[in-house]
């Protein structure tokens, strides 16, 4: 039984998800199907990405993921296939895969320009998800080989949009930036946990100076902290609170960290 995931901006307020599913079981049908999310938000691929690259370390070898998150739908840009030594993942070629490709490089990578794995040979204009995504994912689960679904490329060629790198600036502090803000509000950076470990540290965001913590509950309530969250990112959080409100924050927003040698490291 191949376990498949699902990867939206679809909601579930629709019929959208339900009929990807069906298209998927009647070819595949004993394919096990997750949903990893169906909440991003419309057209985000910036959201998708982080999604995306943040779950696929945690399935099982040979998973496939399918990712619809496609304001693109319609024109000429790719659906592709790649194949990693963990897993698959079917997406629109708009930048989604970058996160994952910070982490391996694809063994092989194919366009999926093969009506014969289609669901109708003249797909819909607005939903790719279900007459080409979902059905191309089902037949890779039934076993049709990943360079049978359409033409191999270069996975270098494919649109770029790799997760930002933190830099080390000329103040001698390393300095990035919100990377992801999850459903409590919590403001994830693209600064590493391991920048911090056994250190005093703070971040800056705009004019505000938060304080790091080793957990939430070091900080009073209604306080700002900052805390490396259990992807190894540096997060700003609110203990009880919603820091996306708290600080009128947005995804690209600038933060820069500091390290304090007179605090103490909390226990």
């Amino acid at each position: 039984m191949k376990t498949l995931t699902l990867l939206t901006d679809f909601g579930t307020q629709d019929a959208y998800v339900g009929i990807m599913k069906g298209v998927i079981t009647t070819i595949a049908p004993t394919a096990n199907i997750i949903d990893i999310s169906h909440n991003i938000p419309p057209q985000d691929i910036i959201t998708a990405r982080f999604q995306l690259m943040t779950a696929f370390p945690y399935f099982p070898e040979g998973t496939i993921h399918v990712v619809v998150v496609d304001p693109g739908v319609g024109s000429n840009r790719r659906a592709i296939a790649l194949q990693f030594p963990s897993g698959y993942i079917i997406v629109p070629d708009n930048g989604i895969i970058g996160g994952v490709l910070g982490l391996e490089n694809p063994i092989a990578t194919v366009e999926l320009n093969d009506p014969l794995y289609w669901l109708n040979p003249q797909p819909s204009n607005t939903f790719h998800g279900r007459d080409i995504f979902a059905p191309v994912a089902a037949h890779l689960a039934n076993g049709i080989p990943m360079t049978a679904l359409g033409t191999t490329i270069d996975w270098q060629s494919l649109v770029q949009m790799p997760i930002p790198t933190a830099q080390w600036s000329r103040e001698k502090r390393w300095e990035g930036c919100i990377q992801a803000i999850d459903h409590f509000g919590n403001l994830i950076t693209n600064l590493r946990g391991d920048l911090v470990t056994n250190q005093n540290w703070s971040v800056d965001l705009g004019e505000h100076n938060i304080t790091g913590h080793t957990t939430y509950a070091n900080a009073r309530h209604k306080e700002p902290v900052g805390l490396v969250s259990s992807d190894n990112w540096i997060e700003i959080a609110i203990r009880n609170g919603n820091a996306e409100e708290y600080f009128t924050a947005t995804i690209g927003d600038k933060v820069k960290l500091t390290f304090e040698s007179s605090k103490k490291v909390d226990s």
